[in-house]
């Protein structure tokens, strides 16, 4: 418990002081959500990519892991959504909740604790890889209409190219001139906050009172993905410290940008925050269970 103290703690007192300003202050949530989503995250993303250590042909195997456990989830939420043939937005906001694990400001923090610095190296390049996934394809995969309108609006979002810029910035080994990494590094570091911030004004504005579906996605965030993840790691052959780390982040709550998606391409934003929450305090009990499982 007290290892995931540090990485808990802050996360709920910053979505407390967003549900005090949502109470109190005229803010306009969306412009928050814009800025998350236009700025502050893609600084974010390049800033990762420009300091990570860890040399990317170490990392192939981790992504796989991450590519094809998240490609099961993904077809495992569209077939039971199917099945039980969920509306839209239902079924938009369970793909957000169960395909995107909160491995930044909670997954990064817990892997350090855990795992130790090689252990937050590789946390890190799973965070790239589940940031390419929801800011990139993660808008498609949410509104869907086809592919080719999906590619088309994914290619519209800068956190595409932020990627490109961050990748490019690291396989060059360029460095940036006058200090601007500072000023990208001061960006991307309020991205999470921001982030939190907003969903603590929407959980202002939304009456919460749990339900048996947020249990039920949370509990496919927190047990049956990172069940999911340990197998596609031994499948793969892992290394063992490559396979706590897939884990372990997969097995984070729902990550908070991905109430950010839900909000500006569709979905149900309620069903969503309350899940967020319900969640993050479920992970108290799941998480020290996974540890415990995997170290």
């Amino acid at each position: 418990m007290t290892t995931l103290l540090p990485a808990v703690l802050p996360v709920g007192l910053i979505i407390a002081i967003g549900f005090i300003v949502g109470r109190t202050l005229p803010l306009e949530r969306s412009t928050l959500s814009q800025l998350a989503l236009y700025i502050l995250s893609p600084a974010l993303v390049v800033d990762s990519l420009y300091r990570t250590k860890l040399s990317w042909a170490s990392s192939s195997k981790l992504l796989l892991g991450f590519a094809l456990t998240s490609a099961i989830i993904y077809g495992t939420v569209w077939l039971t959504s199917k099945i039980f043939k969920l509306a839209t937005p239902l079924s938009r906001g369970i793909t957000a909740i169960v395909m995107f694990p909160n491995n930044g400001n909670m997954g990064l923090p817990v892997a350090t604790f855990a795992l130790g610095a090689a252990g937050l190296d590789r946390a890190i390049i799973y965070m790239l890889g589940s940031s390419f996934l929801m800011f990139c394809f993660g808008p498609a995969i949410i509104r869907g209409k086809g592919i080719f309108q999906g590619l088309s609006l994914t290619f519209k979002l800068p956190l595409i190219w932020a990627i490109l810029l961050g990748i490019g910035l690291r396989l060059f080994r360029l460095e940036l001139p006058w200090e601007l990494d500072k000023g990208i590094q001061q960006l991307g570091a309020a991205a999470i906050p921001i982030a939190l911030i907003v969903l603590g004004i929407q959980l202002s504005q939304t009456r919460f009172q749990p339900k048996l579906n947020e249990f039920f996605v949370a509990i496919a965030r927190l047990a049956i993905a990172p069940t999911i993840a340990y197998f596609i790691g031994r499948l793969l052959q892992l290394e063992i410290l490559d396979l706590q780390v897939l884990v372990l982040q997969s097995a984070m709550p729902t990550a908070v940008n991905s109430f950010i998606i839900v909000s500006e391409f569709g979905g149900d934003k309620d069903l969503v925050a309350r899940a967020i929450v319900t969640s993050t305090l479920m992970s108290f009990v799941t998480l020290p269970i996974v540890l415990w499982l995997i170290i």
